[in-house]
């Protein structure tokens, strides 16, 4: 019998080989630094979402070793246990701060946060509505609800407010969820457009700023700050993974709502508490995001420049107003040719492929990085360019 479970997963795995939807995990051999060691060979990286590179700041190591040195490694215990160190205490006030929030409540991870929270936020007998494009940690949190699912088209606030329009009054509670900068579209949520819907529909909004946190905005708040809107109908969950450089998530909202998640966020209150070392390095990285705008001037001068001349080549970057550039190839097999095309000349960009996007917009996924130089995004756009020449890729 056991032999035969296992032959079962190992079929399924030939399965997924043929469908080449196979996935293979690549050691990265280095820092997260526009240039990464890989099998020692040297690549150029387009795939991290260390955007400001701050994950191999000077600053953010220097005061990482320092919390190891007076705090030890490990939290020992989940934070309702033994594991609420003082620096947890003072990370949570300081993203509240820098969201605008009056309180905030970290998780470990933005995975963690969302399958947390929104078990928390809406039950059986709520509805739940939710952007198509929404990320898979979402889709998670709104299955564990079990609250009513309903999905509406792409940034469609119309067909949200049709969704919104009949359930008017048949659920307890109305919860909608987008995504501040969509982690595969790189387009902004029409956040301006949705909370006049909550507010008329007396609904709440979880907004995952996951990919806009430290790069939206005029300070880099994110997506509030840049549609310049402050309520307490938005509940802001973000992490510190991605443009901060470190690890973990966090929601911030008001101190009642916070309070209730530390007693009902299950993530939360069964999860051992991150690092202290972790958590300085958080602390250090909003230091630097709050004091100094140059990191995320250069990125935004880089996505500027990219886009722009990737566009003039013909490329389809759908509607991407971020740092996150999707090319699209338009076919599973072809991404990955493509994929491994750009491995040989040294860059490292993922295939998206269906089912993780719809069929026909299979793409590769640029990110980009504060600390790329224009020599770098000069060499990624000759090797496009030479690709499309093969008829590799369709400018």
């Amino acid at each position: 019998m056991e032999a035969m479970k296992i032959d079962f997963f190992q079929e399924e795995v030939e399965e997924l080989k043929k469908k080449g939807l196979h996935r293979n995990l690549l050691v990265i051999e280095s820092a997260q630094r526009p240039r990464v060691k890989v099998e020692g060979r040297n690549f150029l990286l387009f795939s991290s979402n260390n955007y400001l590179g701050l994950a191999n700041h000077p600053q953010l190591k220097k005061d990482t070793k320092k919390a190891i040195d007076k705090y030890g490694v490990g939290a020992g215990a989940s934070r309702l246990i033994s594991g609420n160190m003082i620096l947890h205490q003072k990370l949570e006030k300081k993203i509240a701060e820098f969201k605008e929030c009056e309180e905030a409540i970290i998780f470990t991870s933005g995975y963690t946060a969302n399958i947390g929270v929104i078990p928390a936020l809406v039950r059986s007998g709520d509805l739940v509505i939710i952007d198509k494009l929404c990320h898979a940690s979402i889709i998670d949190g709104c299955r564990l609800s079990k609250a009513k699912l309903q999905v509406y088209p792409h940034r469609d606030v119309e067909a949200l407010e049709k969704i919104l329009k009949r359930s008017d009054k048949k659920a307890i509670k109305r919860l909608i969820i987008t995504e501040g900068i969509f982690s595969l579209d790189g387009d902004i949520s029409p956040l301006p457009e949705i909370l006049t819907l909550a507010k008329k529909y007396e609904a709440l909004i979880l907004l995952d700023d996951a990919h806009a946190t430290g790069v939206l905005g005029k300070e880099g708040r994110g997506t509030c700050e840049y549609f310049n809107l402050k309520d307490n109908c938005i509940i802001q969950m973000g992490t510190f993974s991605k443009a901060l450089g470190s690890l973990g998530g966090f929601v911030g909202a008001n101190k009642s709502l916070i309070d209730y998640l530390r007693n009902k966020a299950r993530s939360f209150i069964y999860s051992t508490a991150l690092p202290p070392s972790v958590i300085a390095t958080s602390l250090s990285a909003l230091e630097i995001v709050k004091s100094n705008p140059r990191p995320r001037e250069r990125l935004w001068k880089n996505v500027n420049y990219l886009k722009k001349k990737l566009k003039e080549l013909g490329f389809n970057l759908l509607n991407t107003t971020s740092q996150i550039i999707p090319l699209i190839v338009g076919d599973n097999e072809k991404t990955l040719r493509v994929s491994e095309s750009l491995y040989q000349e040294g860059i490292l960009i993922p295939a998206i492929r269906t089912p993780t996007v719809p069929k026909g917009t299979e793409r590769l996924r640029i990110t980009l990085m504060a600390t790329h130089q224009k020599r770098d995004l000069d060499y990624l756009i000759s090797v496009l360019l030479e690709l499309g020449e093969k008829c590799l890729l369709n400018p």
